[in-house]
């Protein structure tokens, strides 16, 4: 499938990307959050006859090396799309093998995550989950709340038309006069309140679409689709993302400001 940054111009190769500092006749700024919608991991196992839920598996040692490889290209978040509201109708078996996971993986991997400085946050409903799972995910949450390294944002059980529908529903019950209402005012009752919008959003295995994903926050986001099933993205596929990133032109819906001309004689 043809990747979406291939409609763009971009440098030869991977690995052109060495660090957020490189330069670009586009895009100077550096990219501060990072999304990503970690798609292919059913794939993944099929290709290799093995369970669904050991595609899984191999996607959360993904995520370990991808938020290791964000941190050492000095991006400052990252947002992980791990369970959507719509997946609940799933089997039920692959539905409660992704929960054990989630309860595994925030158990075996906290303690580390801490040391390394990830300053860890859910996003989505979290009062829908067992209460062994909340109680595991406030405490990850308050144990990092301090660290300063990288931030890793998951998003499980979440949806962005439920995180909208969240939003309004307090608004509403916050007695709001409709027409204090704003854009502000709508972005400060959403699960990610406090954070950036993110700047690009990352689609693994070849797929070209949304699927519900931060859908206020990415309203100006860049996106890039690549074909690599998520158990196998790496370092040089996140460069090459990157590299992308920079050679793209931000305009937020305004016309490309033309460079400054010297004038005759300077």
């Amino acid at each position: 499938m043809t990747r979406v940054q291939n409609l763009f111009p971009s440098s030869q190769g991977k690995g052109n990307v060495q660090s957020q500092s490189v330069s670009s006749q586009y895009n100077t700024q550096p990219l501060r959050h990072l999304a990503i919608i970690m798609d292919g991991n059913g794939r993944w196992a099929s290709k290799r006859h093995l369970p669904r839920l050991a595609g899984h598996k191999a996607g959360v040692n993904a995520l370990r090396r991808v938020v290791e490889c964000a941190a050492d290209e000095n991006i400052e978040m990252i947002s992980v799309y791990a369970f959507s509201t719509e997946n609940w109708a799933r089997p039920r078996a692959e539905v409660d093998g992704l929960m054990r996971l989630f309860w595994e993986t925030i158990r075996s991997d906290l303690e580390k995550l801490h040391r390394d400085g990830v300053r860890l946050r859910h996003l989505g409903r979290l009062q829908d989950l067992s209460l062994d799972i909340q109680k595991a995910v406030r405490a990850s949450v308050e144990l990092t709340s301090n660290n300063t390294r990288i931030g890793l944002n998951v998003c499980f059980n979440y949806g962005g038309r439920a995180e909208l529908v969240d939003a309004i529903r307090q608004i509403i019950a916050d007695g709001r006069n409709p027409e204090t209402i704003t854009e502000e005012l709508i972005s400060s009752y959403l699960y990610t309140r406090d954070l950036p919008d993110p700047d690009m959003v990352i689609r693994t295995a070849g797929e070209m679409r949304v699927s519900n994903f931060l859908l206020w926050q990415s309203a100006y986001s860049e996106y890039y689709a690549t074909p690599t099933l998520w158990p196998d993205f790496g370092r040089e596929d996140l460069r090459e993302a990157l590299n992308s990133y920079h050679q793209r032109q931000r305009r937020f819906g305004r016309l490309p400001v033309a460079p400054a001309t010297v004038a005759q004689g300077e």
